[in-house]
């Protein structure tokens, strides 16, 4: 009786939170909405790989693709909310796919948790090298001209190559045919090689090209020049103003994930954008910084939800469903 009722208290014991093993005690996936070398992968990469210095266990890299991040967000939703499954997204795949997609089973802003704001980046007006025209202006007439000729890729509906083109189409008056990829990675490959002609693309993912002289850029769809690349104008400057629109990141992780492991992941993401080589790293691909109260769980809740205001007015003005 007594050897019986010791095993129970063990048991009891062991069942505990108190003896539970500290967070994390394996590795954590990280969900990446589109394919690898795109620029939400890079930056999930850098992130990652330091967060997992700041955690003591390795952050993975999971590629999930399709819908413009809308399939990757859903298997989010259906994790576990134990800590060992989070997300990088954003201001696409958890703003505007709420508006865009009707048939989402899911709710991007109450089924799951903010971690942390990230860097955001402005996007940028690339084409292929074999375009002729030196400068936007020159760039939208020969748009206007060739319209049956031309195609754009972007990450899907709702990404934000396709909101930086649907805003650059609103502004210039020009329209051509958009092709939509599994991320901007691939999308890139073929701008480079001419199967398209031109992309609304994020800073982060064509400055390395630009200054490999594969790509050719005409502005930054921003208020001001980036540090990272101070030579490209801005759109109002190239003749072109109200083409204005950055892409921030975050981390989310499931709806019901303990307090406590949202605190420890902010705490660890917030320590990653303050090392000077991750800085140096993000900023290089024209990454602009947020700071820690920016960052704060409850301060990136508050931000999406007035993005999401924001954006669905636009979008519900322009017509762009998916059914």
């Amino acid at each position: 009786m007594l050897r019986r009722t010791a095993f129970a208290v063990l048991a009891a014991l062991a069942a505990s939170p108190a003896l539970a093993q500290p967070y994390p005690s394996k590795p954590i996936n990280l969900i990446v909405p589109f394919s690898a070398g795109g620029p939400t992968d890079v930056m999930a990469r850098i992130v990652g790989e330091r967060m997992s210095k700041e955690l003591g266990q390795q952050i993975v890299i999971d590629n999930v693709t399709g819908a413009a991040g809308s399939i990757a967000m859903g298997k989010l939703v259906r994790s576990a909310p134990d800590g060992y499954t989070i997300g990088i997204g954003h201001l696409g795949t958890n703003v505007v796919n709420g508006a865009i997609y009707k048939n989402l089973n899911y709710d991007l802003i109450e089924d799951l948790v903010p971690i942390a704001l990230l860097p955001s980046n402005p996007l940028l007006v690339v084409t292929s090298t074999q375009v002729p025209a030196k400068d936007l202006k020159e760039l939208v007439a020969y748009l206007n001209a060739n319209a049956d000729k031309v195609s754009g890729g972007t990450a899907g509906m709702g990404s934000g190559s396709h909101i930086g083109a649907l805003a650059f189409f609103e502004v210039t008056g020009t329209k051509y045919q958009l092709v939509p990829y599994r991320g901007t990675g691939p999308a890139v490959q073929d701008l480079i090689a001419n199967q398209i002609q031109i992309m609304i693309d994020q800073s982060s993912n064509s400055l390395p090209h630009i200054r490999a002289g594969k790509l050719k850029v005409y502005a930054v769809a921003a208020k001001q020049r980036t540090a990272a690349a101070p030579d490209i104008p801005t759109t109002a400057e190239a003749g072109f103003p109200g083409i204005e629109v950055t892409i921030w990141h975050g981390l989310w992780a499931p709806k019901g994930t303990p307090r406590e492991i949202i605190d420890k992941l902010n705490a660890a993401a917030v320590a990653t954008l303050k090392d000077p080589d991750v800085r140096r790293k993000l900023e290089d691909l024209g990454q602009d910084i947020p700071t820690p109260a920016q960052m704060q769980p409850a301060a990136f809740g508050a931000f999406q939800r007035a993005e999401f205001a924001k954006w669905k007015a636009i979008i519900d003005k322009a017509g762009v469903k998916v059914e």
